[in-house]
C-alpha cells in the first residue's frame, strides 16, 4: 500500500572496586601493644583524627568509623540506580542500539495515477503481516529507511488530513529492501528511472504496535518545537516539514511518549 505523503552509545560507568581491608593485622597489631605505649597510641590516633577531619566531618560517628565507612559510602553512590523513568528508557534504548522514527501516512481518500493512496493506523491495525512501507520517492526520506533496523520502533502519524497528528506506533521487523513498486508501471509511484539491478528506492516492513486513544496532534507538536529548551525544539518532522520519514531522538521519544501516559494511553516499550 503507497504511503508516501505527497543517541549515543550509552556512557557505561566502570564499576568501582572494592578496598579491602586488613582488619585483622591491625587488631594483631593492637593486642601485642604494651600498655605504657598506650598513651602514645592514643596521641597517634589524635593526630590521625585530624589528618581525615574533612572527609569525617561529612558523617556520623567516630573518626576511625567514619575512615572504614568511607568506600562502601563511595560505591553505594556510584552504583545507585537512577529514578528517572525518561533516563532509564534512554538508557535502555542506547543500549539495545534502538532508534526512533515518526512516519508518515495520509488516512484520507487521495487518488494518485487512479488508484487511491490512503492508509491509516487502523489499516495498518488490520494486517496479519508485516507491511511494506512504500511509495518513498525523496532521497533524505529513503536515506532514513535504509537506516532503520529490526527492532526499531515508530510514531505513526496521520497527514494531509483535517487534523494531522501522532495517532499511534509501530515496530520495524523487516529491514530495508527494493521497492519493487517503483518498477510497476501499474502503481502510483512508478519511477522509470529506477533500475531494477541497481534499484534506488527502498521499503522496510513493519507491524502494528499500537493506537492512541488520545492523539499527539500537530498543533501540539509546534507549541512545544516554539519552546526554548524543550526536548522537541529540533524536532526534524517539523525542521523538514515534507519529510515523510524523519529521525525521532531518544530524548524526543521519552518526551512525546511521557505526554501520552499523562493522557492515558500507556505506550508499549
Amino acid at each position: 500500500m503507497p504511503k508516501r505523503k505527497t543517541k549515543d552509545p550509552e556512557d557505561v560507568a566502570e564499576e568501582p572496586r572494592r578496598s579491602s581491608r586488613r582488619v585483622k593485622v591491625a587488631e594483631d597489631k593492637a593486642e601485642t601493644t604494651p600498655p605504657a605505649k598506650t598513651p602514645s597510641v592514643v596521641k597517634k590516633s589524635k593526630k590521625t583524627q585530624k589528618a581525615s577531619k574533612g572527609p569525617a566531618d561529612d558523617r556520623d560517628g567516630s573518626p576511625k568509623e567514619d575512615a572504614d565507612a568511607k568506600p562502601p559510602l563511595a560505591v553505594e553512590k556510584t552504583s545507585k540506580p537512577t529514578k528517572n523513568p525518561g533516563n532509564a528508557s534512554s538508557t535502555q534504548g542506547a543500549a539495545t542500539g534502538r532508534q526512533y522514527w515518526l512516519m508518515k501516512a495520509e488516512p484520507e481518500t487521495r487518488m494518485e495515477k487512479g488508484h487511491d493512496v490512503r492508509f491509516s493506523i487502523d489499516d495498518l491495525a488490520a494486517r496479519t503481516e508485516p507491511e511494506p512501507w512504500d511509495g518513498i520517492r525523496a532521497y533524505p526520506a529513503r536515506n532514513n529507511i535504509r537506516a532503520m533496523k529490526k527492532g526499531d520502533l515508530a510514531f505513526f502519524y496521520h497527514s494531509n488530513c483535517k487534523v494531522p497528528a501522532i495517532v499511534g506506533t509501530m515496530e520495524i521487523v523487516e529491514e530495508h529492501s527494493p521497492d519493487l513498486s517503483a518498477h510497476d508501471s501499474s502503481k502510483p509511484y512508478y519511477d522509470p528511472s529506477s533500475d531494477p539491478e541497481n534499484p534506488k528506492w527502498s521499503v522496510v516492513h513493519v507491524v502494528f504496535r499500537q493506537k492512541l486513544k488520545t492523539p499527539i496532534t500537530l498543533k501540539e507538536l509546534k507549541a512545544w518545537y516554539s519552546e526554548k529548551g524543550n526536548p522537541l525544539e529540533n524536532l526534524q518532522t517539523l525542521k523538514l516539514a515534507r519529510m515523510s520519514v524523519s529521525k525521532v531522538s531518544t530524548e524526543e521519544w521519552n518526551f512525546l511518549v511521557s505526554q501520552m501516559n499523562e493522557r492515558g494511553d500507556e505506550i508499549k516499550q
